[in-house]
């Protein structure tokens, strides 16, 4: 079974495994201290640092961010996969926690989980090279289990045996030095560069409402970089500049509906209500035309209800309506605890600010 190095060499949490070069801002020099502390290797006092900061300050993302880095490190992975999901439902608009989640998700080999995390990453910032290439690596690794099962139904099939070695010469020849699967820190791993970014610009890509993450210029190879988020309100283009002249929209594209459909499903089978809720519009239709606060109360308690959901979306039909708004008609299956039900529904989406939000729901129809 061949290593999963290239993955884990662009997905740096300190010392190039998690790719996630943050620049720490002097927002509080206590979380200075500790990350210098962090940077030493003394892990142990750091943690016992940052839990006394974070009893005062709970809802620190720098900090909060760092506690994640600092317990991978030390190798205790379910705390910090516990802590960079409670991130992401806090902080759904910051890409880089979904990624540090899909690398560690993927050290337990639970690949798919690792792919949901990180097409989150890129929904929330498209533009985030980092994320879209540790996809690609995560579906290569699906791939190479698929084919393996079907090599031991079929050892004779040469053709799956040629993609497999093909997939296996993708890993084990594009990185230099070797590594080891499942590893979280890599000293000599070499990071990607991240184009640095003022503090409060919103990323390319990103909705303007979402918060500015400002990223460190590439370390030197072998170099342990350590850093938090630095998070500060985004400041709009037209205050700064003067009125921004529109954008010409992006080619429409179904694949991109659709994936926004199957992540929305997904958020409302792990029963993430802060992700499942932020796939809504601001201007979305209440089915039946109550208040939006009473409507979200009402998603809250009906989610959180169920020991488990899942939601299936099957033969989904898109409709393009115009350049910002589209269509899509399937049928759900909805399987919870205590139900069991299909239906067909139609959702209609508008694109807004390169992403795409439902902005309608009918049932039944």
């Amino acid at each position: 079974m061949y290593m999963l190095n290239r993955f884990y060499q662009h997905a740096a949490l300190c010392g190039g495994a998690l790719l996630l070069c943050f620049s720490l801002a002097a927002h509080a020099d206590e979380v200075q201290d500790i990350n210098k502390l962090f940077k030493q290797g003394q892990h142990e006092q750091a943690l016992e640092r940052i839990n006394t900061y974070l009893a005062g300050k709970p809802k620190d993302a720098q900090a909060r961010f760092l506690k994640g880095l600092i317990l991978t490190e030390r190798g205790k992975t379910n705390d910090a996969i516990r802590t960079f999901s409670e991130l992401t439902e806090d902080y759904p608009e910051l890409p880089e926690p979904y990624n540090n989640l899909a690398v560690l998700y993927a050290g337990q080999g639970q690949y798919d989980k690792a792919r949901v995390a990180l097409e989150m990453a890129i929904r929330t910032h498209p533009s985030y090279a980092t994320a879209h290439e540790n996809l690609g690596d995560i579906y290569a690794r699906m791939a190479s289990q698929a084919y393996d099962r079907a090599l031991q139904l079929d050892r004779s099939n040469t053709s799956t045996q040629t993609k497999l070695a093909m997939i296996k010469d993708l890993f084990t020849t594009g990185v230099a030095g070797g590594g080891k699967s499942g590893k979280t820190t890599h000293a000599g791993a070499a990071a990607s560069a991240a184009k640095p970014q003022s503090p409060g610009e919103s990323a390319p890509g990103t909705p303007s409402a979402a918060s500015g993450v400002t990223l460190a210029a590439t370390p030197a190879p072998g170099k342990t970089v350590a850093t938090a988020p630095s998070i500060t309100p985004a400041r709009s283009t037209s205050a700064d500049t003067g009125q921004k002249a529109p954008e010409k929209p992006a080619p429409f594209n179904s694949n991109d509906v659709l994936k926004v459909i199957h992540e929305w499903a997904a958020a409302w089978s792990s029963k993430n209500v802060k992700r499942y809720l932020a796939f809504y519009a601001e201007d979305f239709k209440t089915p039946g035309g109550e208040n939006r606060n009473d409507w979200e109360a009402q998603r809250r308690e009906r989610i959180g209800k169920p020991k488990s959901i899942h939601v299936s979306i099957n033969d989904p039909q898109v409709k393009q309506i115009d350049d910002s708004h589209a269509s899509v008609s399937f049928r759900q299956s909805y399987r919870a605890s205590h139900l069991k039900a299909s239906s067909s529904k139609t959702l209609v989406l508008v694109r807004s600010g390169g992403n795409w939000l439902i902005q309608e729901e009918r049932s039944g129809k």
